[in-house]
């Protein structure tokens, strides 16, 4: 399993505006298997692609906008298949959207980005928030909408536990009718405190014994830890996180 462990880049993209090849360095020696990617700073796909080779890093994933991979595919196909990934998630509802008539776009614009894109061997998913319990499309939740495991839809999942958890469900029930539709899943912590607020893994309330157990048996071939604020250096929060799994995995025995 510590072969799936990966990081979000995002929560550290303060350190990778500064040094984004320095960055995944550090990660490559601080043991992780890979990186999701949320955006290149400034820099060539393939100059990013050898850092990564030399680090010992593999690409989980890339994070892209539903307007960009609408509008720009080839030029996302090109990175994606610079950085070694044929895994193309959508990160978030652009905020006029997030309306019953936005998801039902959405639904819509991914699924036809995924018709197109399959045929080269790229895949469509999304990433969640809690906001998507907010919003009502038909007579279910909008995010078990988008989502929604049936075969005329080929988005896929990429749980975001914390965000399932802080809408006040059970992250281990809600997962259950992905499997075999969810390659990638977001790993991210839960203070303990009245705030709820985002901690390193293993460190707060999210249980994710039965989230990795689960994963092994469905399909998951990425844990993706994303921690959308670190209170210290975002580096040491990671190192904790990536310290914890890998005491979970070899409890685990796997």
């Amino acid at each position: 399993m510590k072969h799936k462990f990966a990081v979000q880049l995002y929560t550290l993209r303060e350190a990778c505006e500064r040094d984004f090849p320095g960055t995944l360095r550090t990660l490559g020696r601080m043991g992780w298997a890979g990186v999701e990617t949320a955006g290149l700073h400034g820099h060539a796909a393939a100059e990013i692609a050898e850092v990564l080779r030399e680090a010992g890093l593999k690409t989980a994933g890339m994070h892209i906008s539903v307007e960009r991979l609408r509008a720009e595919p080839d030029s996302v196909k090109a990175e994606a298949r610079a950085l070694g990934t044929n895994r193309l998630i959508c990160p978030s509802v652009p905020h006029e959207w997030r309306n019953e008539q936005g998801y039902i776009r959405l639904r819509e614009e991914l699924n036809a980005a995924a018709r197109e894109l399959r045929g080269e061997g790229f895949t469509v998913a999304f990433h969640n928030h809690a906001f998507e319990f907010e919003t009502r499309v038909g007579t279910t939740d909008a995010l078990s909408y988008l989502l929604e495991p049936a075969p005329d839809n080929a988005i896929l999942a990429e749980i975001d536990v914390y965000w399932v958890s802080k809408a006040g469900k059970d992250p281990a029930a809600f997962v259950a009718p992905y499997r075999g539709r969810m390659p990638t899943m977001h790993l991210k912590d839960m203070t303990a405190d009245e705030r709820s607020t985002y901690a390193e893994i293993g460190t707060g309330v999210i249980d994710f014994e039965p989230l990795l157990v689960w994963g092994e048996r469905s399909g998951v071939e990425w844990y993706v830890v994303e921690q959308d604020i670190c209170e210290g250096d975002a580096l040491e929060s990671v190192r904790i996180s990536l310290d914890n799994l890998h005491a979970l995995a070899d409890r685990l025995g796997v």
